[in-house]
C-alpha cells in the first residue's frame, strides 16, 4: 500500500508521541475520531510535547485522507499541522530558524519535515527571544 517513490510516510499518534519522545520531550497523546465517534469529523488525533527548553510543539492531524473509495481500509495521516509554544501561548521562532518565522503554525508537513521541526524546536536557547525582543528583532 505504502511506496516510498510516491506517497508520504504514514503517521499515528504513537509514532510522532515517539519521535517527540526520543528527541527528548515529555509527550501527551490523545487519538480523535478513529477511536472516539464524539470527536469532531476533521480531528484525527494530536501530540504534544514539551521540551527541556520550555519549548513545545502540538501536532495535530486534523483528518485522514482515504487511500481507497470505501474508507475500509487505508485511513491515514500522512500530513499533519504543527504550533510552535512557549510558555503556554503561541509563539514564533527567533529570526534566523528554518521554521516559524512570523507564524506561529506550519501547516501540512510530512514526517520528514516534522523530524526537522522537532530537531529546531528542541535545540533552541530561549535566551534568543530575550535578546531579539531587546534589539527590536522580535
Amino acid at each position: 500500500m505504502y511506496s516510498e517513490e510516491t506517497e508520504f510516510k504514514p503517521m499515528t499518534a504513537e509514532s510522532v508521541g515517539e519521535l517527540l519522545s526520543e528527541a527528548g520531550a515529555e509527550v501527551m497523546v490523545r487519538s480523535g475520531r478513529s477511536e472516539n465517534y464524539s470527536a469532531p469529523r476533521e480531528f484525527s488525533f494530536e501530540v504534544k510535547g514539551i521540551f527541556p527548553n520550555g519549548m513545545a510543539l502540538h501536532v495535530v492531524a486534523r483528518q485522514f485522507n482515504y487511500r481507497d473509495p470505501w474508507e475500509t481500509e487505508g485511513r491515514v495521516n500522512d500530513l499533519v499541522d504543527v504550533m510552535l509554544l512557549r510558555d503556554g501561548a503561541l509563539t514564533p521562532l527567533p529570526k534566523g530558524y528554518d521554521y516559524f518565522q512570523g507564524v506561529e503554525e506550519e501547516c501540512g508537513l510530512d514526517e520528514e519535515q516534522l523530524k526537522a521541526i522537532i530537531d529546531c524546536v528542541r535545540k533552541v536557547n530561549v535566551k534568543l527571544y530575550l535578546l531579539q525582543e531587546m534589539t527590536g528583532d522580535l
